[in-house]
């Protein structure tokens, strides 16, 4: 039942979220306007740590086979990506770096 009620919690903030990206008339995904509201509510302890800890430390070891698609994709492209390498490589390091 803990573990229930502490997805619950987070779902409750993704569901918040959903819904001020449709109200705000903003460019800004649903789930960053739920993480804000989550960190909020963490940082003013409207919600406690151990509220949420637990489930969400299973969501972040799982968050890894998230990208086990997006791997298998780049794989049955290889033929269309191996031939522009060079420019993916570098656009990739440019963003990154501009990111930082």
């Amino acid at each position: 039942m803990k573990y229930l009620s502490q997805f619950l919690i987070i779902l409750g903030f993704t569901f918040v979220g959903e819904a001020l990206q449709r109200i705000v008339p903003l460019p800004i995904p649903a789930s960053v306007y739920g993480l804000v509201l989550l960190f909020a509510a963490l940082c003013t302890g409207l919600v406690k740590l151990e509220q949420v800890k637990d489930v969400g430390s299973f969501l972040t070891s799982i968050l890894p086979i998230l990208f086990v698609a997006p791997a298998v994709n780049i794989l049955d492209y290889w033929a269309l990506i191996e031939s522009r390498l060079i420019p993916i490589g570098l656009l990739i390091l440019g963003s990154t770096v501009v990111i930082f």
